[in-house]
């Protein structure tokens, strides 16, 4: 029986999109710490947790620095992480739909940065902040208002309300967070999910003025794992050389193929925004999913 859930979690990561691979990573390492906690209490609040967690003081956090990335995987509570990847798996589908998987990943880690930052600065100057951040709340959000901020005429089904607007959803939970700030439970939380918050509308309007931060993101990934575009060798040249007419061909049907691609896409997306994505087919489903994977 594990091995076969193992193999299904297995082939869901490979093949699945970013939310699932995030969301599987997520609940492994909620397993892990969860057991840990469990049987060793003490020794995981003394040795685990610390070196895990995002420490408010600046002195700890520079023996730790790993602590920026690790935390925004680190849940506190069951609810705490089934609360984070509800949101991430409802919101992160619809971003990665109108704007395409390869942005997913950036504006989750690139968000929870955002809302480590707020959180540090929040510890430092303001009374009552706790002494470790840790959970995807603000990379979640950072998600969440991507997509807001992309289609927020977008309509979703909730279960009592009926279709809603992403926006009112968004708007709601802007305020929950604003209101936050100002209770004495979680206020560096809140704090920190403000900076996702804020992260979301930043990128997509950089993003309508030609600056996109997650193609910065991947090169940084790139250069960092010494990961190389591959050359073509060989004899290419004298090959392009004696076919460049039909090369020719071939680009211009490209050419015209992908712009039908891109007008029926653009046609699906105000489908989405008028109707919302429950309403269409499988058919322009599969569209929108072809075209993300490019």
């Amino acid at each position: 029986m594990f091995r076969s859930i193992a193999e299904d979690i297995r082939s869901s990561f490979d093949y699945g999109n970013m939310i699932i691979k995030l969301i599987i990573i997520n609940v492994a390492v909620f397993v892990i710490t969860a057991l840990l906690n469990a049987f060793f209490p003490e020794f995981y609040s003394s040795n685990i947790l610390p070196y895990l967690a995002l420490p408010g003081d600046l002195m700890t956090l520079l023996y730790r620095p790993w602590t920026v990335i690790t935390h925004m995987f680190l849940h506190s509570g069951l609810w705490h992480l089934i609360g984070n990847m509800i949101t991430l798996y409802w919101f992160g589908n619809i971003a990665g739909d109108l704007l395409g998987d390869r942005k997913i990943l950036p504006v989750y880690i690139l968000g929870g940065l955002a809302g480590a930052i707020f959180y540090l600065l929040s510890y430092q100057f303001l009374p009552n902040i706790g002494i470790y951040a840790l959970g995807a709340s603000a990379a979640a959000l950072a998600i969440v208002f991507t997509a807001v901020a992309t289609a927020p005429e977008y309509v979703v089904h909730l279960l009592l309300f009926g279709p809603v607007r992403i926006k009112f959803i968004g708007l709601v939970i802007l305020f929950i967070d604003i209101i936050g700030t100002q209770s004495n439970a979680n206020t560096g939380g809140h704090i920190a999910h403000l900076g996702g918050t804020l992260f979301g509308f930043w990128f997509v309007y950089l993003l309508r003025k030609g600056v996109d931060l997650s193609e910065y993101f991947h090169r940084f990934v790139d250069f960092i794992t010494f990961k190389k575009k591959k050359r073509p060798v060989g004899k290419a040249t004298l090959k392009v050389a004696h076919r460049a007419d039909n090369i020719t061909r071939k680009q211009s049907k490209n050419f015209v193929a992908k712009t039908d691609i891109s007008r029926r896409v653009d046609e699906i997306l105000d489908k989405i925004k008028q109707k919302g994505y429950d309403s269409l087919t499988d058919e322009e489903k599969e569209v929108l999913y072809q075209a993300s994977k490019n």
